[in-house]
């Protein structure tokens, strides 16, 4: 599970330039910085007009019951669930991030990161409820470097794999369950 993400555009010139182009098309309150929660609105990336380009958007999709929202996605039965197969085939988008944070079961808090790398970028899926487009983070089974704080983890995109997860399906789905690269994490 990926609860709360980073994006701190002070930490990465990557993300900095995310964030202005943001800021300068939708205006500066248009998305959160710092620590990212479930519900607050945040850049994705999408193609358009063949570049990558950021777009704000609410993270988590309306759940079924009306209360809360939901998340995460599971890579491993995204394809098989009604909520996210269209999306998986149609709208993925790239969450980018400058690390995520996880909890262990003594509710200590580490952020994780990859090594020599000040941007981190997320798996997502988008869809559009009632006229506002939303995202969910795709997450699969922990690496060695997650497993003993957490039995989830975000699907890790390299810089290299941003184009082909965003418009190759046949990529995107071995992603999915593709071993995750080996992390860093720092107690925070």
């Amino acid at each position: 599970m990926c609860g709360r993400y980073s994006l701190a555009p002070e930490e990465s010139k990557e993300i900095a330039q995310i964030v202005a182009e943001i800021q300068g098309r939708y205006g500066a309150a248009s998305i959160h910085t710092g620590e990212i929660y479930p519900t607050n609105t945040a850049p994705v990336l999408l193609p358009e007009s063949k570049k990558i380009t950021p777009k704000p958007m609410t993270w988590g999709f309306p759940s079924f019951n009306g209360k809360g929202v939901i998340i995460n996605a599971r890579g491993e039965t995204a394809f098989d669930k009604p909520t996210f197969r269209r999306s998986l085939l149609e709208r993925r988008c790239v969450v980018p991030t400058t690390g995520f944070f996880e909890w262990d079961k003594g509710k200590n808090k580490y952020r994780f990161r990859l090594p020599d790398r000040d941007a981190l970028y997320l798996a997502g899926l988008w869809n559009s409820y009632q006229g506002e487009e939303r995202f969910v983070v795709l997450t699969t089974a922990p690496n060695d470097t997650i497993i003993n704080i957490h039995d989830r983890m975000p699907v890790i995109l390299t810089p290299t794999e941003l184009e082909p997860w965003l418009l190759d399906t046949e990529m995107a789905s071995a992603k999915l369950t593709a071993r995750q690269p080996a992390l860093e994490s720092m107690a925070v």
